[in-house]
């Protein structure tokens, strides 16, 4: 349901009100989800028969013709009265009860109990306040996928839309960071999950845009020698292997060639690595959140979620915009079904 303040579990219950969640159960809190119903009937024809069943201390209610129900599986361990929270503000309870349903909905499909997991938007500084260490849904999930006593999973975000497809070398660090995450190891890592995940989801021979780092990917080193040191000794083992990658290309024009609107401009690539969370994501959200798919490569699960984030200065109006969500659920069902 993502984070209760926010506009989450509203834009989750309007994946039923438009016959979008067939086969879908949301977890998170049933009192949190009547709120955002309630939200939601205030601007919404037809959201007045949504019936909120709480699947696992509820009898299922009686339905009439002009209903529809929505299952809403509450972990145990929740926050109490998380419905009387105010709309809109860091709190962090909020931001127990997401990550609570973050590992409760991992936990539901890696026991086989479901095909995909689908995330509504939380907010990092709530999550931070309820003493979660992760930064982030990624962050979180991987360390969930990884068996205790091992090293962390591997994982990568890629965001993408109709027309576009990115994935990044790094995600939530400081821009300082980001540049020491350009190294060898990583660079190669990300072309291998992105080849990997690329094939999982049908493509035969992905191919793979790199991005370089600096302007015009270092002008041969006039403007920055990483794409000599670390970009190209990376691209050259990933050919080595199989991968059909391109690179490293001027970052200020590698999205433009890989943007898929045709007829008139078919894509030269199906996605573009990016060394940093801004090089890639500015180029993907300019075109429009209303499509945009957050997907996280290297799990051993699908999960996905829409690529905006809480915006509190709408919870509780009911005029927060579900096609992100719409197409985020659309994306988990089609890997799910591919892999």
């Amino acid at each position: 349901m993502g984070d209760p303040c926010g506009i989450g579990p509203e834009i989750v219950a309007s994946q039923w009100l438009a016959d979008e969640a067939p086969g879908a159960v949301v977890v998170g809190s049933a009192e949190v989800m009547r709120r955002a119903v309630a939200a939601l009937a205030s601007r919404r024809a037809g959201a007045a028969g949504l019936r909120v069943w709480a699947v696992r201390a509820e009898p299922a209610p009686a339905v009439s013709s002009d209903s529809v129900v929505v299952p809403v599986w509450e972990p145990d361990g929740l926050p109490p009265a998380l419905d009387g929270l105010p709309w809109g503000q860091v709190n962090a309870a909020a931001g127990a009860a997401a990550a609570r349903c973050v590992r409760e909905g991992a936990a539901l499909v890696q026991e086989g109990k479901a095909l995909a997991l689908v995330t509504a938007p939380l907010h990092k500084e709530s999550l931070s306040l309820a003493g979660e260490t992760f930064p982030g849904h990624t962050e979180l999930l991987q360390a969930l996928a990884t068996p205790a006593g091992q090293p962390l999973v591997p994982v990568r975000m890629m965001l993408a839309n109709h027309e576009l497809r990115t994935v990044l070398v790094s995600i939530h660090v400081s821009l300082r960071q980001a540049l020491d995450a350009v190294t060898i190891d990583n660079v190669l890592s990300t072309v291998r999950i992105t080849h990997q995940s690329f094939m999982k989801m049908g493509f035969e021979r992905p191919r793979i845009a790199v991005a370089g780092l600096n302007p015009h990917a270092g002008e041969g080193g006039l403007f920055g020698d990483e794409e000599l040191r670390v970009i190209i000794p990376a691209l050259e083992a990933a050919r080595a292997e199989g991968i059909d990658t391109t690179g490293p290309l001027a970052p200020d024009t590698v999205f433009m060639r890989a943007r898929h609107a045709p007829p008139e401009h078919p894509r030269e690539f199906d996605v573009v690595v990016a060394m940093y969370h801004d090089q890639g994501l500015i180029p993907v959200k300019y075109m429009g959140v209303a499509h945009g798919v957050n997907v996280t490569l290297g799990l051993p699960f699908v999960r996905t979620s829409p690529d905006h984030g809480t915006a509190f200065d709408l919870a509780g109006t009911g005029k927060a915009d579900p096609s992100s969500l719409t197409e985020a659920m659309r994306v988990a069902r089609q890997m799910a079904a591919s892999a």
